[in-house]
Formats: C-alpha cells, sequence, structure tokens
C-alpha cells in the first residue's frame, strides 16, 4: 500500500483509537451460516449505519469530559448519559466463510488463536468447549447500562433474524463484562487499577504523549497500511516484508482472551508470602502483602508505578507515566514485574525500542465480587456463576509483533528483559508473575524485595491466578472494507 489517502476517523471503527464507551460490554461470537455467505453480506449492510466510528467514539469521551466539568462548577451530580457502542470483526475462518481469500499478511491471525494457544502457553483443557468450535466473528456491543446492552443486542439480532429458520448466522457463544462497583470501577479483579500507559498515536491523540523520551507511535502501528505497517520483526533477523491486500487499510488486529482470575489464591499468596516493610511505620505504609503484590505487579493498586514512589502507594501519581525503568537494576522496580515485562520501555532503548510492540488495550472485567464464602476459604468458588476475570482485547497491526510476541517472548521468557549489561551481573529475571506461563522452567521471578541488600531475592511459586479459558484472534475492518468487500456482492474487493 503505497501513499495511502489521509486518515479519516470516519473510516475507523471507534474501539480501536478511541475506544467505546462502556459500563457494560457483550461479546458476541457467532458463525455464518453454511451457504449463507451472500444473504449474510445482505444483512451486513443492514448492521454496518450502526457501527461505532472512532470520530463518535471522540464525541462521545468529549461529550462525558465537558458534562463532568460543567456539573462539578455547579455542584451537581453528573446524570448518566444513554449510550451504546458496536463494532464488528471477522477470524480468518470468518474470511474464508464469506469467500474472501486474500492473504492479509499476518500468519498469526491466519492460523487463529486455538492453533497457536501452545506457543502462547495455554493448557487447553483449561479452555472452554465454545472456544475450541469454529468462531467467525464477534460483534462489540458496548453500553452504560445493561438494559440500553440488550436492547441494543436484540436489535443486532433482528437484523441477523437470529431464532427465525431463515437467520444467517449462529450464535457460539456471548459473553458479559462489567466495570467494577463503586472505588474500584476501573480495576481488575485484583485490584490493580486497569488501562494505564495506552500508547498515543501519531496525529490521532491530539496534545496527548504517551510516556516522557517516547514519541507517540506512527499510526501503522496500529492500523495496516499506515506508516509503521512496515512488517515483522523478529529479533536477530531482517525485517520481514509484509503485504496487504488494499482492502485491509486501516483496519487492526483483534487479539481477543477470556482470562480467569483466582483471587483468593492471589490473595492468599501475598499474604503467605508478605515483605517486611520498614521498621519505622508511617501514614500510608503498605502491609506486606500490599508491597509483594505492587512487586509483581509493578503498580500499586492506585496505578501509582512502583519506579517513582517504590515504598508505599501514592493515588496522587497514579496516571503519572514519567519513569522509564533503570536497565542495571531493579531496586525500584524488579526487571519481572508484569508492566515491566510487558511495556519494557528504557530496557530496550540500546535495541531499537518498544515502538513496534506497541499495543493498545481494551480490557472489561467480568462476574462478580469475591463472596465472603471464598474470602475464608481462601479459594475460589467452583460454582461457575461466580467465575470473574477479565475479557482482554487489544489492537495492533501485526499480532507477530505485538500480542503474540509480548506472551511468548516477554511474558513466558524467564531471560527477559535481557541483562548482559548489568553491574554487577544480575540472576535472569523470571517469568511475568501474572500472566507468564512457565514452559519448561521454573515459575519464579527475580528482585521481589526492594531492599537493596535483597534486590535479587528469588521468589518460586507453582499456583496460576489467571487462567486462559479461550480466546481467538479477529481482524477489524474499516467502514469502507466492510461496505465494499465484506458487505459486497463476492468475496472479492471492490476499491
Amino acid at each position: 500500500m503505497a501513499n495511502p489517502r489521509p486518515l479519516d476517523l470516519n473510516n475507523v471503527q471507534g474501539d480501536i483509537l478511541e475506544g467505546l464507551g462502556k459500563k457494560n460490554e457483550a461479546f458476541f461470537f457467532f458463525q455464518i451460516k453454511a451457504g449463507q455467505a451472500s444473504p449474510f453480506r445482505e444483512d451486513l449492510r443492514s448492521f454496518i449505519p450502526l457501527i461505532t466510528t472512532t470520530t463518535e467514539a471522540k464525541k462521545f469521551h468529549q461529550c462525558i469530559r465537558e458534562g463532568k466539568k460543567e456539573a462539578a462548577k455547579q455542584g451537581k451530580p453528573f446524570p448518566m448519559i444513554e449510550n451504546s457502542g458496536v463494532n464488528i470483526s471477522f477470524s480468518q475462518k470468518g474470511l474464508v466463510a464469506l469467500g474472501i481469500t486474500d492473504n492479509i499478511g499476518d500468519d498469526v491471525f491466519k492460523q487463529g488463536m486455538l492453533a497457536d494457544a501452545s506457543g502462547l502457553g495455554d493448557d487447553l483443557s483449561d479452555w472452554d468447549a465454545d472456544f475450541k468450535k469454529e468462531i467467525h466473528a464477534v460483534i462489540i456491543v458496548t453500553a452504560n447500562s445493561t438494559s440500553v446492552l440488550e436492547r441494543t443486542l436484540d436489535h443486532i439480532k433482528s437484523i441477523f433474524r437470529v431464532g427465525h429458520k431463515d437467520t444467517t448466522i449462529q450464535e457460539v457463544t456471548r459473553l458479559l463484562g462489567q466495570t467494577r462497583p463503586g472505588a474500584e470501577d476501573g480495576h481488575e479483579h485484583f485490584g490493580f487499577n486497569d488501562g494505564l500507559s495506552q500508547p498515543a498515536v501519531k496525529d490521532v491523540d491530539a496534545g496527548v504523549t504517551s510516556e516522557p523520551g517516547e514519541k507517540p507511535v506512527r499510526q501503522g502501528v496500529i492500523l495496516l497500511g499506515r506508516e509503521g505497517d512496515d512488517g515483522l520483526l523478529i529479533p536477530g533477523q531482517p525485517l520481514k516484508s509484509v503485504t496487504r491486500p488494499s482492502w485491509a487499510l486501516d483496519g487492526s488486529f483483534l487479539a481477543f482472551r477470556y482470562l480467569k482470575q483466582l483471587v483468593p489464591e492471589f490473595d492468599s499468596f501475598l499474604e503467605a508470602n508478605a515483605l517486611p516493610v520498614p521498621r519505622i511505620r508511617a501514614p500510608g505504609d503498605p502491609t506486606g502483602a500490599e508491597l509483594l503484590g505492587a512487586r509483581l505487579v509493578g503498580r500499586w493498586k492506585s496505578g501509582a508505578p512502583i519506579d517513582l514512589t517504590p515504598i508505599r502507594d501514592n493515588p496522587a501519581f497514579a496516571t503519572r507515566e514519567d519513569f522509564r525503568f533503570d536497565p542495571a537494576n531493579q531496586e525500584r522496580c524488579p526487571f519481572a514485574a508484569h508492566v515491566r515485562k510487558t511495556n519494557p520501555r528504557s530496557d530496550l532503548d540500546k535495541l531499537g525500542g518498544t515502538e513496534i510492540r506497541r499495543i493498545i488495550r481494551r480490557g472489561i472485567a467480568f462476574g462478580p465480587e469475591v463472596t465472603t464464602e471464598e474470602k475464608k476459604a481462601k479459594k475460589s468458588s467452583s460454582n461457575e456463576k461466580l467465575e470473574r476475570g477479565l475479557l482482554f482485547t487489544c489492537y495492533q497491526s501485526n499480532l507477530g509483533n505485538g500480542f503474540h510476541f509480548m506472551q511468548e517472548s516477554w511474558a513466558n521468557n524467564n531471560q527477559f528483559p535481557p541483562k548482559t549489561a548489568a553491574t554487577p551481573p544480575v540472576p535472569a529475571p523470571g517469568i511475568d508473575p501474572i500472566i507468564g506461563v512457565g514452559i519448561g522452567t521454573p515459575r519464579q521471578m527475580v528482585g521481589t524485595s526492594p531492599d537493596i541488600s535483597k534486590s535479587n531475592q528469588e521468589l518460586d511459586f507453582t499456583a496460576k491466578w489467571v487462567i486462559p479459558r479461550g480466546g481467538e484472534y479477529f481482524f477489524s475492518p474499516s467502514i469502507s472494507a466492510l461496505k465494499n468487500t465484506f458487505a459486497a456482492h463476492s468475496g472479492h474487493s471492490e476499491l
């Protein structure tokens, strides 16, 4: 794709670059019924006007910001604004079902997540049976209330005539997420502020900086066919160029993960391995369990990075990103801490930086709060209705550079980040303690203690607190691609 037309945010689905406004979210996974590709395209043409664009998502968030500001001036509560958002994405099997035979240029997407499970370190015995079935597409619906969510879903199902003999699709499964209540809004179930440190995108996020020392990422890191969509980068190998079909311009690859969290077990582990805290107690000092949790994640529950405030939480630092990590030591933040593993910042400055690995995350919690019985037993209930976790989604232009690489080569790699230049030499960092899988190696991490004399202390653990229950790779087309390729009378682009 040479010299693509200027980016039009009306042509990009809203969840990619802005995020759909949400308190509630539904993921509707479905198959296109055999022999129904042409009627499905007809239905898709009726569905496309419902799709929320980036421009519309930005306008909604701006309306919320201005409304809250005005309400605060008047000393009044800000009223809930009724809203819904809708996006759609297709798997490789979905492209095949529609007769779209163009190679979209991503081998990870082409094979699908079920085939990629071993590379990610997943145990397929943990996967929900529905995610072992063929999934062709997912419709994402967001809303500020369950009633609006259900009303929007019903409208969508009526377009595709779900429940009638002439329907063109078959539901595979549906997952529902919701933000957590009260002060936990925006926090995942382990209690940590989620969705921080998103990359700013060049000429899209005006006035926003990603992090000090980091320029906004080029549009092609997230969108196909744009500047920065340069190819597949495998360390130690030349950049492998990729070829995109013209209709793929301004689309993005979506990685979806259905992640169960074992919250009572995680909390119990922190208590059993609590770190010593300073002898002189002061207001705001953490418990030993809180200190260990912050070391494992790399942030306090407020979101404050431990690289800026290593001994105690400081909620005023919750949204601060002015830290880069010291590549030579882990006294302030362990090399293997979750946030350092998944965004190593200056650890990779001498190896080309992290731009090509950046992703935009759009997750939401699911499931109820931990019950009193679970807290007492220090064990998650076996009742599936009490299952909780994270419906994780992220966008990028190349899964082999983004999500897949991050999980396989960073989170699961006990040798990452590389520390050959550290003085004095330090042990291997260990795996990511939150999402890492120790394939063929012990599950361990180094640097759990902020005590300088114990900064290379190892912590061994065998339990996993995040259990992948399934997922899939999807492609989120532009609005024009949906109209001219996906909803066209043939599977070939009409651009």
